[in-house]
């Protein structure tokens, strides 16, 4: 990529050049009456070759000089005194090469070392020659002082994008994380419970851990996931919780079957069943009832998840799961998501509206 670049730099300072140095030759050659030095058409063609040799080499070395010394992203007077340094000796430097150049042709190749005394070639008009030459480096240095600022912008906009992106995917395996532990202690508690009092349950218990563990796994460098995927998980966590709750728990779905192709992050409705049983119905002397319905609305998929009981934040309580659920829609659908927690006439409902990318 960096080799590309320089070709194609390089290339344009030769167009560039070329059509510089034409607008002064090939007048020149083209209308005899311009030619006042009486230059031949082959010098002159020879001179224009030189020209445009000498003012590429010239800005190739600018672009060498100016990458590394001028600092943009720190921008003082200094920098400012460095870009003059380098316009009026890119300019002397040229008047200098020319000069030599012009008296070794025209004494040793030409032939006619008299053009040097032309009044054309007065100091005054060498002097003038040497500041219109600083104009159009300073020209230069102007227009190479944009194409560097505006492509430092376009990649600190990239480098930016990339970091970004880079915190989002850490972010979001972070919060993976936190999932994982999650459901898996409360599962184990279950199954501490069990073990001496009922062995048979115990062990339905451990076979549902255990497809919900490779679930876990499976899943965990997923961003997205079906969401008939997601309602399998859910439906061994309800019948893990069941077998301890018995006849406390009642779960009903309604699940809207255009919806099962959808995607959705993942175990992202098992946290909000797995927060129902938790601090709702578990929190009940005869337990309640715990609802999932999913339907599609105005191209966005509409996730309710409701449960017997009252909202209320222990105060001991992280919000772990909420501000879980928060961030991984934010960080996968930005503002287009959203997710909402209520209670309405005893029942507390969990909403989540998700753009169908």
């Amino acid at each position: 990529m960096f080799q590309k670049k320089n070709h194609v730099f390089i290339l344009v300072q030769i167009i560039i050049w070329t059509i510089y140095s034409g607008i002064i030759f090939i007048p020149q050659i083209i209308i005899p009456e311009l030619n006042f030095l009486g230059y031949k058409n082959w010098q002159l063609l020879l001179d224009y070759f030189f020209s445009v040799c000498l003012l590429t080499l010239l800005s190739i070395s600018l672009k060498f000089l100016y990458d590394p010394y001028i600092k943009l992203d720190d921008f003082k007077l200094w920098e400012i005194i460095k870009m003059l340094f380098l316009i009026f000796a890119a300019a002397l430097f040229y008047y200098g090469v020319l000069m030599a150049y012009n008296y070794l042709m025209l004494h040793y190749v030409y032939q006619r070392p008299e053009v040097l005394d032309h009044p054309s070639q007065s100091q005054k008009n060498q002097i003038a020659f040497i500041f219109v030459m600083g104009f159009l480096f300073f020209l230069w240095i102007v227009i190479y002082t944009i194409y560097r600022t505006t492509l430092q912008i376009k990649n600190n906009k990239m480098d930016r994008m990339e970091i970004e992106n880079t915190l989002k995917d850490s972010q979001l395996n972070a919060l993976k994380g936190q999932i994982n532990p999650h459901f898996m202690f409360n599962s184990l508690n279950n199954i501490r419970g069990l073990i001496l009092e009922n062995p048979e349950k115990s062990r339905e218990m451990i076979t549902r851990l255990s497809e919900m563990l490779r679930y876990s796994l499976t899943k965990n460098e997923i961003t997205t996931i079906a969401l008939e995927e997601e309602i399998e998980m859910v439906e061994n966590f309800i019948e893990i919780s069941k077998i301890q709750m018995e006849e406390r728990l009642n779960f009903i779905s309604q699940i809207d079957q255009n919806t099962l192709k959808l995607q959705i992050p993942p175990m992202i409705i098992q946290m909000l069943i797995e927060n129902a049983v938790k601090h709702g119905i578990a929190k009940l002397k005869d337990g309640g009832q715990i609802s999932l319905e999913t339907n599609l609305e105005n191209n966005n998929l509409t996730i309710l998840v409701s449960n017997t009981g009252m909202l209320t934040i222990e105060k001991d309580s992280t919000q772990l799961g909420i501000k879980n659920i928060e961030k991984r829609l934010y960080l996968i659908y930005g503002e287009k998501a959203s997710f909402k927690l209520q209670e309405i006439e005893n029942k507390v409902i969990a909403k989540i509206i998700i753009p169908i990318l």
